[in-house]
């Protein structure tokens, strides 16, 4: 049974100029101990998301419709008293720049506490003794050192550090990282994605990590999501997608990869155009404006997904032209067949 199902999720901020569909009809699941990668460029949905599942969207966003559950407990239209138990005990977030999450005007360890006590029955010196605990956890040193410092006088990647600490303070079953190494240097971003892996599988927790950084999908995920304007592209096994991407707009995320293996200079092949207005969703495939093979249905009518591999799901109308896709899921050993 999967630990979080989200089903037909739509999410939209009402501004003055109309309704903005951030998230509009995602749909997927995690199970115990998975990683799952949500990848696509800016504005494309993943840090709504993520919002919508611990239910910390601000005014004017609102989640319209939709089912997200966590072991099976709908937690749309939960109270914010009732989602408390949940958000931050059960389910965590880093979020996205570790510089400005942080309150600079209180130490380190006023923040853990006040995290760990919020969440947990343990008393003022019970809670200061996990934030010490939490911070040798994560690797810091002198850790009774810093919990009397402030943000400032730390470097990036102890900031990052002290977040992840502050989200598995209470242990939680799922932790939805939110492009939790972009501000950190390509050093410092390895050691925190290792140390993620690392807590992960000695918490044996879940993680959603949220990156528009095709690097890290790659070397810590099991499986993942494609989005643009707010939808699913593809969804299926790392590895599947990687080896063979059956969208479009994935095709053109991994041109725009450059190759270090290659001694020759390759000129990168960037995706033309810009991302869709939200404000005015086009009826047909919302990758299509900006697609070189994009065909008539592709501008009038919205694809389904199809899927294209035993682990692979794809929302393209060209695996339909090429008889590349099935109705239903194909049998064991396709994808043997195929490579």
């Amino acid at each position: 049974m999967s630990m979080l199902e989200v089903k037909d999720l739509h999410t939209s901020f009402f501004t003055p100029s109309g309704e903005v569909k951030a998230v509009n009809g995602l749909s997927f699941s995690l199970e115990k101990g998975k990683v799952l990668g949500i990848v696509g460029e800016s504005g494309s949905g993943k840090s709504v998301t993520a919002y919508s599942i611990l239910q910390i969207l601000t005014s004017p966003g609102r989640i319209v419709s939709g089912s997200i559950k966590f072991n099976g407990e709908e937690l749309v239209g939960k109270s914010e008293e009732e989602i408390r138990r949940i958000r931050g005990n059960k389910i965590s977030i880093i979020f996205q720049d570790p510089m400005t999450s942080l309150n600079p005007t209180f130490t380190i360890g006023n923040q853990l506490r006040e995290a760990i006590m919020l969440h947990t029955d343990r008393d003022r010196r019970q809670a200061n003794e996990r934030a010490v605990e939490m911070l040798r956890l994560v690797g810091i040193s002198e850790p009774e050192k810093r919990i009397h410092q402030y943000a400032y006088e730390l470097s990036g990647g102890m900031r990052q550090r002290v977040m992840i600490a502050m989200a598995l303070a209470c242990e939680p079953d799922i932790l939805i990282a939110d492009e939790p190494t972009t501000a950190l240097d390509v050093t410092i971003q390895a050691q925190i994605l290792e140390l993620m892996l690392q807590l992960q599988k000695e918490l044996g927790m879940a993680i959603i990590m949220i990156t528009h950084d095709m690097g890290v999908i790659a070397s810590i995920c099991d499986e993942m999501i494609v989005m643009y304007a707010g939808g699913v592209c593809e969804r299926g096994t790392t590895d599947a997608i990687f080896y063979h991407p059956m969208h479009e707009y994935t095709r053109g995320l991994m041109r725009s990869i450059p190759d270090m293996s290659d001694d020759e200079k390759v000129r990168l092949i960037p995706i033309t155009g810009t991302p869709i207005d939200l404000l005015h969703i086009p009826p047909g495939c919302p990758f299509a404006p900006r697609c070189d093979r994009a065909m008539k249905i592709c501008l009038r009518e919205k694809p389904r997904e199809y899927w294209v591999g035993r682990n692979h799901l794809s929302a393209c109308w060209m695996n339909v032209k090429n008889n590349a896709c099935f109705e239903t899921r194909p049998e064991e050993g396709y994808e043997e067949a195929e490579e």
